[in-house]
């Protein structure tokens, strides 16, 4: 008993139940413990999914027969594999697979049944978009094991087999790195551009400077901008050095046009402030602006495809991840670097990074000015 009432009335005790009081009493504090690490496992739990399933197939059909449509109904019916596009041609479907609108591409020749009736060796195409090695790896054997077990079963009817001739397309060497690479990319840039942005802000908080810029002969507008230029040029800066280290250490190839990669890769600098700013201008602390920058940054780390792929995720994350400005960065990354894509391909992705830099700036802009007045 004495070590317990010995222990009651050191002041070591007294501190612990004045900093319980305190936390108890700051209701933010304790929704900022509670509700983002809840939110994050469940949505972790669920978008993190090493399976492939439901990869975007597109098939060309010459054949147009019953054994044709058999083949396709043998690639889809385990779940692996979805029919998405039924293009005309295989210059059309190479096109879709090059633009990302299809994961892995079907081509069945004008004698594929002939070829079978008279036990002859029918050949099919399969082309896999190897951006991805793993899950191009993944596709290129589930689909050689598939066609392989629909050929055996012809076997009591023909000894015709069918052959697949796979092109890796993009990653032939089905490199990982050059998948993973671009994604983490896209991983700095934004954890970079928020918190340092989000510092900046704080700090004027914190150390009172805030007020101090009140008293400056100048307009809200050139403040904010003042803060924002060097920001963006500085991680300009980063951008830069990221690349040299992927084409340099990783051998990433540089497929793209710079000063497009460049031009996107600061549109979502902007992005990225515009996310800082706003978090700054709602903490009241460096404290709780880092706690809150990791219940925004998290998920949309977790939901940009950069670590696991989106076509993996469950529907309702795949929909919401088309409201996350980091996916489309991702995307435009690994579309230039890997595949030398134009804003003709990016252009759905350009059109939405702009819409959010636009409007997270504009409110981030408004609420930074309203704390200035």
């Amino acid at each position: 008993m004495k070590p317990l009432r010995r222990l009651i009335e050191s002041r070591f005790w007294v501190l612990t139940v004045k900093e319980i009081g305190q936390i108890l009493r700051n209701k933010q504090l304790i929704f900022l413990l509670v509700f983002p690490p809840t939110v994050q496992l469940l949505i972790f739990g669920l978008a993190l999914n090493p399976d492939v399933q439901n990869l975007k197939l597109g098939v060309v059909d010459y054949s147009n027969t019953p054994m044709s449509r058999e083949l396709v109904s043998a690639l889809t019916a385990n779940g692996v594999f979805q029919v998405d596009r039924a293009p005309p041609n295989e210059q059309i479907l190479g096109e879709q697979v090059r633009r990302g609108e299809v994961t892995t591409g079907l081509v069945i020749p004008p004698t594929f049944n002939r070829d079978l009736k008279s036990d002859h060796s029918a050949e099919v195409q399969v082309l896999i978009d190897a951006v991805d090695a793993n899950t191009a790896g993944i596709a290129s054997g589930y689909a050689a094991q598939i066609i392989n077990q629909f050929s055996q079963k012809l076997a009591p009817q023909s000894s015709a087999a069918i052959e697949t001739q796979a092109t890796i397309l993009y990653n032939p060497g089905l490199v990982s790195s050059w998948f993973i690479v671009p994604g983490v990319l896209g991983l700095v840039l934004n954890l970079g551009s928020s918190l340092v942005s989000t510092a900046t802000v704080v700090r004027e908080k914190d150390t009172g400077t805030l007020e101090q810029l009140l008293m400056t002969p100048a307009a809200a507008w050139e403040i904010i901008l003042a803060k924002v230029v060097p920001l963006f040029v500085l991680l300009l800066g980063e951008v830069m050095l990221a690349v040299t280290v992927a084409t340099l250490v990783f051998h990433v190839p540089f497929r793209g046009n710079f000063f497009l990669f460049m031009g996107f890769s600061g549109l979502y600098i902007c992005v990225g402030i515009g996310i800082g700013f706003l978090l700054a201008t709602i903490s009241r602390s460096q404290q709780q602006a880092i706690l809150t920058s990791f219940f925004i940054n998290l998920p949309l780390i977790q939901l940009s495809g950069a670590i696991a792929p989106i076509e993996s995720m469950p529907r309702f994350f795949q929909i919401l991840s088309l409201f996350n400005p980091l996916r489309h960065y991702v995307k435009i990354a690994r579309s230039l670097l890997l595949k030398g894509s134009g804003l003709d391909v990016l252009y759905p992705e350009a059109l939405a990074l702009t819409a959010f830099a636009i409007a997270l700036l504009a409110i981030s802009t408004y609420k930074f000015r309203t704390q200035l007045s």
